[in-house]
């Protein structure tokens, strides 16, 4: 433009001013600018490359704002971009005409094969791919390792969650927030491949979304950000920390136990791939993301369905004998839940966690078993305690009397007592006697008196030792001090034999 007014002025032997002015749609002021200038002056100018404006540092971050809500106004813009840089030294009128500028280029752009990367504004964006590696050592056993890689595009800061088995979408979300939770907060977008545990299918840009995993994205508070088709590209940063968590963290490596595996990798995040010197940033990304990035990250709570009280998983069907199937295998539970419906969820750590339908309580746990045709159980779901606590009770009741019975049995003396043995039988029988009853057994209920009961009883009665007393050893008092009933006689009738005034005596008690 300089040269073009230059050569139309031709020091003042071409046009004039207000002609030049005219015709370039420019003020006068600005072509006597321009014409006063010597060559020197405008050559300097412009080899002068360190001349930009104010905004171009944040340019990416306002193109990528556009580009995903066209119709933003400049004030809401503004305002975004203050949340994240802090005040801005610009006019609300330069920010505006630099605004118009890049709308129009957002609007008038082509179609682009690779999408940009947006990694200079903190708490904005994290990359999530997962990966596996084949012929891991665990065990003396050749195994698979899949695992899912998070990196925030602003610190590089990085985490791994893995998983025994092929990942699906309850143990992808399950990673997700075991990341959100290592990082303590959750980004603005995660921005993925199309991968089915996410996107099941994309027509002219138009994405289906799993809807599974969507409604864990809205609860959680992040949007889905998906590429284009083959443009891994637009995520480097994880596809480069796919290969290094690969090559870096697990090849080369033996374990004894996956629990073993899953605490190597958290050591090498720790000690290795976060706390190294990033070849791109120049930054260790810990120490980065604490500096800058980490009160930028948006809160994150666990959504309630994820919770341990919540009902998640997959619902199944209990069989008479109180089974599930799960993954080609079969499950134990409880026995009050026989016949019913419960929901099974698998956890990343190798758990199977059973819940009551409805309600979400959680009733038992099993280690998911990696063979297949497998019968998992838990001996304690196939007894009922509940009822041998109540015969004990009911029996001790009888005994001791309901109110004594009452005292024993209640809730706080069980627990205390279920810490130790039952020294004598006369918590049973109210006689002093030398049986110990191992903890945590129960007398089996019948319908009569038991023998160790009757005989007990009736050597109380005679003033004699009970069974089991060493000689010598003073008798014990009966257990109630009330006075001997009479007996009852009738014309033509004998007294009542010992055996029914036992019976009635306890039956009094």
């Amino acid at each position: 433009m300089i040269h073009k007014i230059k050569a139309m002025y031709d020091d003042g032997r071409g046009s004039s001013i207000r002609e030049i002015a005219r015709a370039l749609q420019m003020s006068r002021n600005t072509v006597r600018k321009y014409v006063a200038l010597d060559e020197a002056s405008i050559e300097a100018g412009l080899s002068d490359r360190s001349r930009h404006k104010s905004l171009d540092e944040h340019r990416r971050y306002i193109v990528h704002l556009l580009g995903t809500f066209l119709k933003l106004s400049a004030v809401k813009v503004k305002r975004k971009l203050e949340e994240k840089v802090g005040p801005l030294a610009v006019s609300s009128r330069s920010l505006r005409r630099y605004i118009s500028t890049l709308r129009e280029e957002v609007v008038q752009a082509q179609p682009r094969h690779y999408e940009p990367v947006l990694d200079q504004v903190p708490g904005v964006q994290c990359q999530v791919d997962p990966g596996e590696l084949r012929e891991v050592l665990i065990g003396g056993v050749a195994t698979t390792v899949y695992f899912v890689v998070f990196v925030l595009s602003f610190s590089r800061l990085m985490y791994v969650g893995t998983s025994p088995r092929p990942i699906d979408t309850e143990t992808f979300i399950w990673l997700h927030d075991a990341a959100f939770r290592f990082f303590g907060g959750c980004p603005e977008e995660c921005v993925y491949d199309q991968t089915r545990l996410v996107v099941l299918d994309e027509r002219y840009r138009e994405l289906e979304l799993n809807q599974r995993f969507a409604q864990y994205a809205t609860g959680a508070g992040f949007r889905i950000r998906a590429c284009a088709g083959y443009d891994p590209e637009s995520k480097g940063k994880v596809e480069a920390g796919v290969k290094y968590v690969k090559y870096d963290g697990l090849y080369g490596e033996q374990f004894e136990d996956w629990g073993a595996m899953e605490e190597h990798l958290h050591r090498w995040l720790e000690e290795v791939a976060n706390a190294r010197l990033h070849g791109t940033t120049r930054r260790v990304p810990r120490a980065h993301y604490v500096a800058e990035e980490q009160a930028r990250m948006r809160p994150y709570l666990t959504p309630a369905y994820l919770a341990p009280s919540g009902v998640a998983g997959e619902p199944r069907k209990v069989d008479k004998t109180g089974l599930i199937s799960f993954r080609s295998n079969k499950y134990s539970v409880p026995m009050a839940y026989q016949s019913g419906r419960i929901s099974a969820l698998a956890s990343p750590d190798g758990q199977l966690h059973l819940y009551a339908l409805p309600g979400g309580e959680h009733i038992a746990s099993h280690a998911l078993s990696q063979g297949k045709g497998e019968i998992i159980k838990n001996a304690d779901h196939y007894r009922d305690k509940a009822r041998a606590v109540a015969d004990l009770a009911a029996d001790i009741e009888q005994a001791l009397g309901e109110a004594l019975g009452r005292r024993l049995c209640s809730p706080s003396m069980l627990r205390r007592k279920s810490a130790g043995s039952i020294a004598t039988n006369t918590r049973l029988c109210g006689v002093s006697c030398n049986i110990t009853v191992p903890p945590g057994s129960a007398p089996a209920r019948s319908a009569g008196p038991s023998p160790h009961r009757a005989r007990c009883a009736g050597a109380a009665r005679r003033g004699g030792s009970a069974p089991n007393t060493p000689p010598g050893a003073p008798a014990a008092a009966p257990a109630s001090s009330a006075p001997e009933p009479a007996q009852r006689t009738s014309p033509g009738h004998p007294p009542l034999a010992a055996a029914g005034r036992g019976r009635r005596d306890r039956d009094a008690g």
